[in-house]
């Protein structure tokens, strides 16, 4: 069962910047940006998570999620990221090009 942790956040411009002025954020970001649409990644996987603290982990996907930039699914055991690209694109599009062209 998709169980979505909290509701989705409004796309706020300052926050979704602020979210976005952060290297890890911002990679966690395009990491999301290239996978195919829809999927759904554990959030150890992206690029140099997987040594980094569960603590600061979970605070870059909050900070994300707040921004209303990724959904965060329980599944159990795994805590899962999002994109939530169709919302994104529509609040500001273009946006998501971008940040892959940077």
């Amino acid at each position: 069962m998709n169980d979505m942790l909290r509701q989705d956040h409004p796309l706020v411009l300052a926050t979704v910047l602020k979210a976005l002025n952060d290297p890890t954020r911002l990679r966690i970001i395009r990491e999301l940006i290239n996978d195919e649409v829809g999927a759904e990644r554990h959030c150890a996987s992206f690029s140099g998570l997987s040594e980094v603290a569960r603590a600061t982990r979970s605070h870059h996907f909050k900070v994300l999620r707040e921004a209303g930039l990724v959904s965060l699914v329980d599944r159990g055991n795994l805590l899962l990221a999002r994109l939530r690209r169709d919302e994104i694109e529509k609040a500001y599009p273009g946006l998501l090009s971008i940040l892959i062209r940077d």
